[in-house]
């Protein structure tokens, strides 16, 4: 049986303790954590610098059986330091974390490759990979251009973080995948939608934020692009949808992970 994440965008309102809680309650195997507010806009609980919260997860962890898969979202933007990002590596690190989730979020080429090398130099010194993750609404919105800069940053701990819905929303379908190096690919952000993509990049965005599908309630060929992909390849499920809003956080996860599950199981050859 493939392995499960809850994605923390996928129920954003939930305190990092309640994720946890959450994605015990639906059986997922890993949560991911929000550690870095993408945007000055964003907001979210302080987890790297509250010492007493990291001694909490752990133990709940611990208590739960759930592991950290990833930590997020660095949005690689002009004013980025990444000296201002190590508290939060360390603090993903010291919860167990194993990879980080980046954004690139700057029309600079040079800054952002600059950017992103030395990401994921911190990283692989806190033995993380960097996940480089298209966005169409992004500098970086599609494979090819993060395939791009994970090429020219010569990082060994690059890697190519695909999100279903960002990748068919970028116009390719699911055989562009065959070309890409398994090794890059660690795990897969999922989620469904309408074959038609929203129009505009503000459409876009409130799609991808807060109107997602869950797999199999969409169009989107899932079932395509995972039989092209590993089948023991770990599923991140990031799904934010308006269908489960306002339900208690351990029943999302329950819903969440039934209907996830219920898809996989018609996939020819999927564990």
């Amino acid at each position: 049986m493939r392995k499960l994440s809850l994605h923390h965008l996928t129920m954003l309102d939930a305190h990092p303790l309640q994720l946890v809680d959450a994605a015990h309650a639906g059986g997922f195997d890993y949560y991911g954590l929000r550690v870095v507010a993408p945007t000055a806009a964003d907001t979210i609980v302080d987890v790297a610098g509250n010492p007493a919260l990291i001694r909490d997860l752990a133990s709940r962890m611990s208590a739960t059986g759930v592991s950290l898969l990833d930590i997020e979202a660095i949005w690689l933007q002009p004013r980025t330091h990444i000296e201002h990002l190590l508290a939060p590596l360390e603090a993903g690190r010291r919860l167990g974390a194993k990879h980080v989730l980046s954004v690139g979020f700057d029309d600079d080429r040079a800054r952002l490759l600059d950017n992103f090398a030395r990401l994921c130099e911190a990283a692989a010194s806190l033995e993380m990979t960097v996940g480089l993750e298209p966005i169409t609404y992004c500098a970086i919105g599609t494979a090819d251009a993060a395939l791009s800069i994970i090429r020219d940053s010569r990082q060994p701990n690059a890697r190519l973080l695909i999100d279903t819905l960002q990748f068919f929303r970028s116009g390719v379908t699911a055989d562009t995948i065959d070309a890409i190096d398994p090794a890059l690919i660690e795990y897969v952000q999922i989620s469904d939608g309408p074959r038609a993509s929203p129009a505009s990049i503000e459409e876009r965005r409130t799609e991808a934020r807060t109107a997602r599908l869950l797999p199999g309630d969409g169009e989107l060929p899932l079932a395509d692009l995972l039989s092209r992909l590993p089948p023991d390849l770990t599923l991140a499920v990031e799904a934010p949808t308006r269908a489960l809003r306002g339900l208690a956080f351990d029943e999302q996860a329950r819903q969440i992970a039934q209907k996830v599950r219920s898809a996989l199981a018609h996939l020819p050859g999927q564990p």
